[in-house]
């Protein structure tokens, strides 16, 4: 009997009191049901989806966007390039997750059964990760750390994860450049950057503070992290190319010299996205909603390290 059918029977006009309330009562457990298994039936959509892009031709990054469980495109994005550039170390590292609900490797932990490491600030966050199901049903280490540049490699190295893995996501909305500066005892052949297209095309990166807090640092939010252009130099230096970025102009793919056979490199001006989200704030908290280029004009007067010169300047 088809959906329709049945809700109609549920419900019809020769029911009674009783029956309506059992019919309900039906009802309220199929809804249970469905959210119980929407994991599942939004992985069985994304593999038919993944399926779909696998056979028909694809330009890169671009044209491999879906969403499951990241905040944008970004999990079809990590399928296409793990697939591309054959991934061999099924191991994830990635920070600044919340409570890990919408993160760009959950999908790739369920869907793939790799092995991962996750980082957030919050113990809350953390708590709340251990209490699903997902913690005990697949062999995840979430760690509560606030990550600066001096404490990274010793985090990774206290959790087990060295040498060779497959993807390295950062996102703490600070010191991203920085803290992927110093990082050595990982050799990831993915590496995800979050980029700030506030900072357009400059040499730009925020100046290094151990306890850098975005919204502190300026009531804007907009004040934070590298510019893809600063990202770029830096995976250069690493033995990194880029190979594009998502839609929404946030994350940055790059991939590790010796996988790049299977991808285009990109240049920065050509992978650049300027951000779509209207984040900025007042001094009160409330959304401003700017956009474009005018969101550059409220942080006038903050200062940025150019990793060209090396000298501090003042946007």
């Amino acid at each position: 009997m088809g959906m329709y059918n049945k809700i109609k029977s549920f419900f019809s006009f020769g029911s009674t009191i009783q029956d309506l309330n059992a019919n309900i009562q039906e009802v309220n457990v199929r809804l249970g049901r469905l959210e119980a298994n929407s994991d599942d039936l939004k992985i069985l959509n994304a593999k038919i989806y993944s399926c779909l892009l696998e056979n028909n031709p694809k330009n890169g990054v671009k044209d491999s966007e879906f969403k499951i469980f990241s905040e944008y495109g970004d999990d079809g994005i990590i399928q296409y390039l793990i697939r591309a550039i054959g991934i061999d170390s099924k191991t994830f590292i990635e920070f600044g997750v919340e409570n890990y609900s919408e993160a760009n490797t959950r999908f790739l932990l369920i869907n793939n059964n790799w092995k991962g490491l996750i980082i957030d600030g919050s113990e809350n966050n953390i708590n709340q990760v251990k209490k699903e199901n997902l913690y005990w049903k697949r062999d995840l280490t979430a760690v509560a750390k606030f990550i600066t540049r001096e404490n990274i490699n010793e985090i990774f190295l206290q959790n087990g994860f060295t040498g060779q893995v497959g993807i390295m996501h950062i996102d703490v909305d600070g010191n991203d450049y920085w803290i992927w500066k110093d990082v050595n005892v990982v050799d990831p052949q993915l590496v995800i950057m979050e980029y700030n297209a506030v900072f357009g095309l400059n040499p730009w990166t925020v100046p290094y503070d151990a306890k850098f807090y975005r919204t502190e640092k300026h009531h804007s939010n907009l004040y934070f992290g590298a510019s893809l252009f600063a990202l770029n130099v830096l995976a250069e230096k690493k033995g990194y190319s880029l190979v594009g970025c998502n839609s929404n102009g946030n994350n940055a793919y790059f991939v590790r010299n010796d996988k790049l056979s299977g991808v285009k490199k990109l240049s920065v001006s050509d992978a650049f996205v300027n951000s779509m989200f209207r984040e900025s704030r007042n001094a009160s908290g409330e959304l401003t909603f700017v956009s474009g280029m005018e969101r550059i004009k409220l942080i006038k007067g903050m200062p940025v390290h150019n990793i060209v010169t090396g000298e501090t300047e003042i946007i």
